[in-house]
């Protein structure tokens, strides 16, 4: 593996300094990429040359005293993301030739502050998947071991960090699509609390879960990213003022008992998690063990509202406006049906049935009204338990990264990879992936810490005690 990059601070440093430029740090990336990608598979579309172009323009902008303040950051972004003039295909079929009018908000204040976006990322197809192996352009393999998965479903957003392919990563969380990836290829995944970073130009999944997020080696820069890409915008009527966040620390953290006595948990990283808790208590925060009832409900939940969603915001894709169109229909219903048919994929269209199904008329109450009651009952246990501690902690993920196809097969076993990640997204709460060492295969293991609404701050600050620990 590669060492670890320089902070973007250091880097922002030497472009000051004269030391670096940008157009330099663009052909060391696109080197990494050029050595990397074609086995890796992170990256669907490399903008090179329009990279290298904005790059002389920030450096002149560098020299004049006039740049913005992520200038010569080098990002990637999640093929869910529009970006104005490119592609944006959800690594699915259905929008095969697509181009974006317009940019995300997320993208165009990355854009804004100099930022240098320099290509377009492979993931599972409309964010659904664990292992980005259901992507229509194939599956991202780890870094760290090609025989394995990157994680989902912004697989190809980290094993580009992972292997230096760019700086930053902007990927989307919709049940651990940050943090899982990140756990899975050993460097930071940080979801937002809901309604921090419009999602505005997000090529919806399920409107409710949906953030948008970074990944990084460091914290500062995930910090620096949030910073730039937060707050009100006018196209996203789900953004909420943040709060003043001034509340006293009770040096005070826990895990659920559930989660660490689960079946699944690998004990490598079970023990690896109680080692990082022994070093967390030896900095004089008690930690302590709390019970959770709703556990077994967590993933029905999640993937009933989820996929209920689905299936209303994919409704959108029938070949009429954009994206593929079948050439074999006789009538309107029938070109809805084979553009469908030809151009999702198999886990696609499972999750909109499941939604179709759920949202009927028949099964609405019995699925559909009472996730959404479990839902509210499992916000309020949460919330419950932060009201006593600082921060809720627990393994990213159940087991290190999956050996290619291991999953596929059943999707229940994949669905089942979300066990300790689906929370922050039911609840809306922030969470971070933390690189915790690597198991005995070298594969990366993450620790997790969920934090109360608009707390990224606090986060940021205890993953930095952590990492010192």
């Amino acid at each position: 593996m590669n060492q670890l990059p320089l902070p973007y601070s250091e880097i922002r440093r030497q472009l000051n300094a004269g030391e670096q430029t940008c157009v330099g740090l663009i052909q060391n990336h696109l080197a990494q990429i050029d050595a990397h990608n074609n086995k890796l598979n992170a990256f669907l579309a490399v903008y090179r040359d329009e990279a290298l172009a904005r790059a002389e323009v920030i450096d002149q902008k560098i020299a004049a005293g006039q740049a913005g303040s992520l200038a010569g950051l080098v990002v990637g972004i999640k093929d869910l993301l529009c970006y104005e003039s490119h592609g944006s295909q959800a690594g699915s079929q259905i929008l095969n030739g697509f181009e974006s009018t317009f940019s995300a908000t997320a993208v165009q204040r990355l854009l804004d502050a100099d930022a240098i976006i320099i290509g377009r990322q492979n993931c599972d197809e409309f964010g659904m998947g664990s292992t980005n192996e259901n992507s229509s352009f194939g599956p991202v393999l780890n870094f760290a071991n090609t025989a394995h998965v990157a994680g989902g479903s912004s697989g190809g957003s980290a094993v580009a960090v992972q292997a230096g392919m760019c700086q930053v990563s902007l990927g989307t969380d919709t049940g651990g699509s940050i943090r899982m990836p990140a756990a899975f290829c050993g460097v930071l995944g940080l979801k937002p609390t809901y309604g921090r970073v419009s999602r505005w130009g997000l090529i919806a999944y399920a409107s409710s879960f949906d953030s948008i997020g970074p990944m990084a080696h460091h914290l500062e820069d995930l910090s620096l990213v949030l910073a730039c890409i937060e707050g009100e915008d006018g196209y996203d009527s789900t953004l909420t003022e943040v709060p003043n966040m001034a509340y006293q620390p009770k040096k005070r953290i826990a895990y659920i008992k559930e989660i660490v006595e689960h079946p699944s948990l690998q004990s490598e990283i079970r023990d690896a998690f109680f080692t990082q808790v022994e070093a967390i208590e030896s900095t004089g925060v008690e930690v302590v063990s709390v019970d959770f009832a709703y556990l077994d409900q967590m993933l029905p939940t999640y993937y009933v509202l989820t996929t209920a969603e689905a299936s209303s915001n994919l409704a959108r894709f029938d070949g009429i406006k954009f994206g593929h169109r079948t050439e074999n229909a006789r009538d309107l219903m029938e070109l809805y049906k084979k553009t469908r048919e030809e151009a999702f994929g198999e886990e696609v269209k499972r999750r909109i049935m499941l939604g179709t199904f759920v949202l009927s008329a028949d099964y609405y109450d019995a699925y559909y009204t009472k996730a959404q009651q479990v839902r509210r009952l499992i916000q309020e246990r949460t919330l419950a338990i932060l009201a006593d501690v600082d921060y809720i902690i627990s393994p990213t993920t159940s087991s290190t990264a999956y050996r290619l196809g291991e999953k596929t097969v059943d999707p229940l076993q994949m669905y089942l990879g979300d066990l300790f990640t689906v929370q922050a997204n039911v609840t809306g709460l922030p969470a971070l992936s933390i690189p915790m060492g690597v198991d005995s295969n070298q594969l990366p293991m993450g620790f997790q810490v969920m934090g109360r609404s608009f707390d990224e701050a606090g986060l940021l600050n205890f993953a930095k005690m952590i990492q010192a620990s």
